[in-house]
């Protein structure tokens, strides 16, 4: 893989493990809040389920890491999770917020392109 592909594949795994932090650990807190437009009283409600979608990004997160640090054997592996990454991201456009796309698809996408490429 490129420095490129790499440093991008690397840069999903941060952003998930980014939505892992708010999604487990400050669903209901002022920065949770403010980035899923939530009110206390939805996230209150909500935050079990969002932990649960936290730990799963944990995941995701955790498949890019591993393949990145098994180096060129590793790309079959990054690809997949790559694949799962867009999949979650489609699936959240479609049912939750057309911003998921953009934020959690399109980077993978290219992390995609680039790896195959490279």
């Amino acid at each position: 893989m490129d420095l490129f592909a790499t440093i991008l594949v690397g840069l999903v795994a941060v952003l998930h493990i980014y939505f892992l932090i708010l999604e487990m650990f400050l669903w209901t807190k002022p920065a949770g809040l403010r980035a899923f437009r939530n009110t206390p009283e939805k996230a209150e409600a909500s935050k079990v389920l969002a932990a649960n979608q936290g730990l799963y990004n944990g995941f995701l997160a955790a498949g890019l890491i591993w393949g990145l640090f098994l180096g060129a054997d590793g790309s079959q592996i990054i690809l997949f999770f790559l694949g799962c990454v867009i999949v979650a991201g489609v699936f959240g456009a479609l049912t939750a917020s057309r911003k998921i796309l953009w934020i959690q698809a399109m980077p993978a996408v290219i992390a995609m392109i680039l790896t195959i490429l490279s």
